[in-house]
């Protein structure tokens, strides 16, 4: 009796799962939309009607449970929405990053075809977020990578305390890059005012005018500079450079803590508190390593390592720096600057040499 009464209860079991599963098959495979049928899709209101790559938007209206796909007819830029959430009423989706700047239509598509077409103006303001080059002369030409440049009409280099802004020639533009030609300029350093069609931006990047800056090597010597080297001398490179046409390097022999100097015996530059930048380009060697800015006119003498003056360097890429001369041990006033150098503890492991490029001290 208790045999056949478990062999009742399993088989009870078997059927109800059995029956759940012919149940359960039989149900439609849906992916969690609205199970409504394609209407006329109208609207009545989209919230809101202007917006950057990002914001929700909701439009409400009727017939619109069936909605497929959404498109930004501004070269055809496709938003992703989530069907789930949409009732028949209401649809809620987010501007693509990606969309173009300026007045176009939103098209919404359903299932059967029927399409809805809505105005909308995107706000694609230009942003950088990379540049080729952080210096210039008169001439030079720097992309700057980012987004929503396609549209730009203008350029300037801007400095918005003096009130002086000098145009800057595009070259070529296109959504995620801009060539400029940069001008000649009686600024030593300066921002760049960007305009598309949605507005004005200016850039967090700094732009340094090589000319208006006191050189300490730019494509050579600046006035009055030579090697002063400690080790192996520093050669004058032409194949390896930043900017211009050459670039000068120095091998940091293995373990011997090495320094590259620029040296100014004949005409050491008095101190002034209007210079406020040193600043220039490193490529470095077969691994990550350390350099230390150095002065004959910092507190710690010629030669020493000073954390606040560390400058950290990739491997076998340029690396940009640019240092404000109040935060770091560089001029005591009073004080005459005649050397300038870049130290390393080590290398370690074998020899290592180093390029450097735009060395300068910047107003």
């Amino acid at each position: 009796m208790k045999i056949n009464r478990f062999n009742r209860i399993a088989g009870l079991s078997f059927l109800t799962v059995l029956t759940g599963f012919v149940i359960s098959s039989c149900e439609k495979d849906t992916d969690g939309s609205p199970q409504i049928g394609p209407g006329n899709p109208v609207a009545t209101a989209l919230s809101p009607d202007s917006a950057s790559g990002g914001t929700v938007i909701t439009l409400t209206g009727t017939g619109l449970g069936d909605i497929r796909s959404i498109m930004f007819d501004k070269q055809n830029v496709a938003a992703g929405f989530q069907p789930t959430l949409n009732t028949d009423n209401a649809i809620i989706f987010r501007v693509p990053t990606e969309v173009v700047g300026g007045t176009q239509n939103i098209v919404f598509t359903n299932s059967a075809g029927r399409t809805l077409t809505v105005p909308f103006k995107a706000l694609a303001y230009p942003t950088v977020s990379d540049v080729s080059n952080y210096n210039f002369s008169a001439g030079t030409e720097i992309t700057l990578t980012g987004n929503n440049l396609s549209d730009v009409s203008s350029v300037m280099l801007s400095d918005s305390v003096r009130g002086i802004a000098d145009p800057v020639t595009i070259v070529s533009k296109d959504q995620k890059q801009l060539v400029v030609k940069m001008p000649s300029s009686k600024l030593s350093r300066a921002t760049l005012a960007i305009v598309n069609s949605t507005g004005r931006i200016r850039t967090k990047q700094e732009f340094v005018n090589i000319d208006q800056s006191y050189q300490i090597f730019t494509d050579a010597y600046g006035d009055g500079f030579q090697d002063g080297s400690w080790g192996d001398a520093a050669a004058v490179s032409t194949k390896e450079f930043k900017s211009g046409k050459a670039s000068i390097g120095k091998n940091f022999q293995k373990g011997n803590w090495h320094l590259i100097a620029f040296a100014n015996w004949s005409s050491a530059l008095a101190y002034s508190a209007d210079y406020t930048y040193v600043t220039g380009w490193i490529k470095g060697g077969s691994a990550d390593y350390s350099l230390y800015l150095t002065t004959d006119a910092g507190k710690g003498g010629f030669g020493d390592f000073n954390d606040k003056n560390k400058i950290d360097v990739k491997a076998g890429t340029w690396t940009y720096f640019k240092l404000k001369l109040s935060d770091i041990d560089f001029w005591v006033a009073g004080k005459k600057l005649s050397q300038v150098g870049f130290r390393i503890q080590g290398p370690n492991n074998q020899d290592e040499t180093f390029y450097f490029d735009d060395i300068m001290l910047v107003k």
